[in-house]
């Protein structure tokens, strides 16, 4: 039986390494590291990025960071859908008090009567 579905790769934001930390310890006390599949931002592409939480999930969530708070990006394992797509990950290190944007989609329902 011959595979039919193979990865394909798929480039959906092009970030760059801005800088690397001189003192570990002392980044890691100015900085924090969040995960996920980055997208560009579709009103703003040159000053914001947006990063999809877990975008194999049903319930997944998106965060906003403006770009200039950004202070290093690493690659991680990219993640590949049933169907074949490759999903580039990345871990974003964002300075301290920065500003952002959490969103989390739902579902509106009356819960009372369930």
């Amino acid at each position: 039986m011959p595979l039919t579905l193979f990865p394909q790769a798929r480039t959906l934001l092009e970030l760059q390494k801005l800088e690397e930390p001189g003192d570990p310890a002392r980044f890691l006390r100015t900085h924090v590291p969040f995960s996920g599949a980055p997208r560009q931002h579709p009103y703003d592409k040159k000053t914001k990025v947006i990063l999809v939480v877990d975008p194999g999930s049903s319930s997944t969530s998106y965060l906003e960071f403006k770009t200039a708070d950004i202070a290093r990006v690493e690659e991680l394992a990219n993640i590949v859908t049933p169907q074949g797509v490759t999903i580039p990950m990345v871990r974003i290190w964002i300075k301290k008090r920065s500003i952002a944007i959490r969103c989390t989609p739902f579902v509106v329902e009356d819960t009372s009567s369930s």
